[in-house]
Formats: C-alpha cells, structure tokens, sequence
C-alpha cells in the first residue's frame, strides 16, 4: 500500500478516522487543509475571503499533487478536492481511496458549531450540504476504492471496517 486516502464531504469525519487510521497503521497522517493553513499562515475562510474559492482550490490543487506523491501516509483531504479532475488523478494515483458516506442531516450535526467552514455561513447551510453532496457525491464514488457509512458510528468502529474491507481487497 502506498497510501490512503480518505475523501467525503465535510462532516464525514475524515480527520478524525485519517488521525486513528494512521496510528493503527503506523503512518503519519497529513490533512490537506491544515497543510494549507500551516503553508500560508491563514485559516481557509480568510483564503475564500480574500481569495475566493478559485484561489483556495489553486492552492489545494498544489497541495494534494505534492502529498499523493508522498509514501506511507494517511490523508484526509477537503470535501470539494474532487471538484478538480486532476486532483481526482493525483487521488487515485496516490493510493488507495476511501469514500467516507454520511448524510446531509449528520453533516449538519457535526458542523453546526463549527466557524472554520466558508461555505456554510449562510442562512440555510442543510440546502448548501444537500447541494454540494449532490454534485460531488457520484466524484467521490468514481475515484473510490472502498465505500464507507460513517453515519452514527463511533470513529473506532468506522476505522476497523476501512481495514477489514481494504484486507479483502487485498489480501497478504
């Protein structure tokens, strides 16, 4: 194995599943949103407010070709870094890919309090949800290798799944 390399909407816990992931497989764990924040010293809403979207996804275009050329990591990537066709290339060249599935409703639970999120600020951020897991949805199903219900499970539980399913796939 390469690497692996969790994709999904916001919400789906993929930093939290990528961090436990990678203790139990002994890799390190890469986010590719903090490696933009640490990389231009400013939280993502003050890129999207400054920069707009089209500057964020440059920078993360950057980001996610650099870390999918890297060897023996997890990472958790951003929800919309399969907007991009060559992001979707570099992802599934770069390892194995796994697609952490939640519903809009169990998004909205899990980011409700959560102020880092610029597209959410708006009056109706389920519709906002709804909207980009319709669009994004069949992207992150065309670059998955392994499908994965996050939804009302315990991060652990989620982890030893992604495992067992990724053993099956390949077997030593």
């Amino acid at each position: 194995m390469r690497n692996l390399i969790l994709v999904g909407p916001m919400g789906a816990g993929k930093s939290t599943i990528g961090r436990l992931l990678a203790k139990e497989l002994r890799l390190s764990f890469k986010d590719s949103d903090k490696e933009i924040e640490q990389r231009t010293g400013a939280n993502i809403p003050w890129i999207f407010d400054v920069e707009g979207e089209a500057g964020f996804r440059e920078r993360e275009q950057a980001v996610i070709g650099e870390l999918c050329e890297l060897d023996g990591v997890v990472l958790a990537t951003g929800g919309g870094a399969v907007l991009r066709p060559e992001n979707r290339s570099a992802l599934r060249a770069g390892g194995r890919v796994v697609y952490l599935h939640t519903s809009v409703d169990q998004q909205l639970d899990r980011t409700s309090r959560d102020r880092n999120r610029p597209l959410l600020r708006t009056a109706n951020p389920g519709k906002v949800l709804a909207d980009l897991m319709r669009i994004r949805d069949p992207l992150y199903r065309e670059i998955a290798d392994v499908i994965i219900e996050t939804d009302e499970r315990p991060p652990r539980m989620v982890v030893q799944e992604i495992l067992e399913r990724l053993e099956a796939l390949h077997p030593r």
